[in-house]
């Protein structure tokens, strides 16, 4: 991985590019720590003034979070991504339950209308992934498969404009899943994800919109 010197603004994009790849494509997690400074220095092969100078521009654009004394964590997956995390961290609930509700519903009745079989076959396997991390008790790794499983379904309508945007917004989402959450699954709180990838696979659009829009709607309804 180490990278060509020539000039430090050169290099230090080269490094700012090679940062954000690790992150895009999931190498580096949201929420979790990257390599330390030295640890930078030396799988990239450049100074360490080049490093700081890279994190702190991806910092500065949302991508990272430098905690003094922790480390410097992964928040959002694109720069775009960490704009919207931070302009709307703070948002009413209901707000951001209404945005899913309509968003997902869209996808859930495209979806509906344009699954392929490959797509069939990828929702019944995150959907199972789903219900085994539930029967886990792993509160995180629930979010993580429920969102996994949302994304699919956005994924499964064939529309690039609403995957790239419901991808941005997802890291808010799972923000805002992890608080309806909490740190304990209830058996109550449990939703059956099933009939909404039975209706995809029916192409029946209308139970897979409404069944798509209602989830969100009940968290919220479920908190207040």
């Amino acid at each position: 991985m180490a990278l060509t010197s020539p000039r430090r603004s050169a290099l230090a994009d080269q490094v700012i590019t090679e940062l954000r790849n690790q992150i895009t494509s999931g190498e580096w997690p949201v929420g979790s720590r990257i390599p330390t400074e030295p640890e930078l220095v030396e799988q990239l092969g450049v100074a360490r003034n080049t490093v700081r100078e890279a994190v702190r521009a991806l910092a500065h654009n949302g991508l990272l979070d430098i905690r003094q004394g922790s480390g410097t964590y992964v928040i959002a997956t694109s720069e775009l991504a960490g704009v919207m995390h931070r302009r709307f961290a703070d948002a009413d609930p209901r707000h951001i339950a209404e945005l899913r509700s309509t968003l997902e519903s869209s996808a859930a009745r495209l979806a509906a209308e344009r699954r392929t079989e490959r797509d069939v076959r990828q929702l019944d396997a995150v959907l199972a992934r789903r219900e085994e991390a539930w029967a886990s008790g792993d509160a995180e790794l629930f979010v993580r498969a429920d969102a996994t499983l949302h994304l699919a379904v956005v994924a499964a309508s064939h529309n690039d404009v609403l995957i790239g945007l419901y991808a941005d917004l997802g890291d808010l989402l799972r923000d805002w899943l992890r608080d309806d959450v909490g740190q304990e699954l209830r058996p109550e709180d449990h939703m059956d994800h099933g009939r909404l990838i039975e209706a995809i696979r029916a192409r029946d659009a209308e139970t897979a919109a409404t069944e798509a829009a209602g989830y969100s709607l009940k968290c919220l309804g479920d908190r207040v």
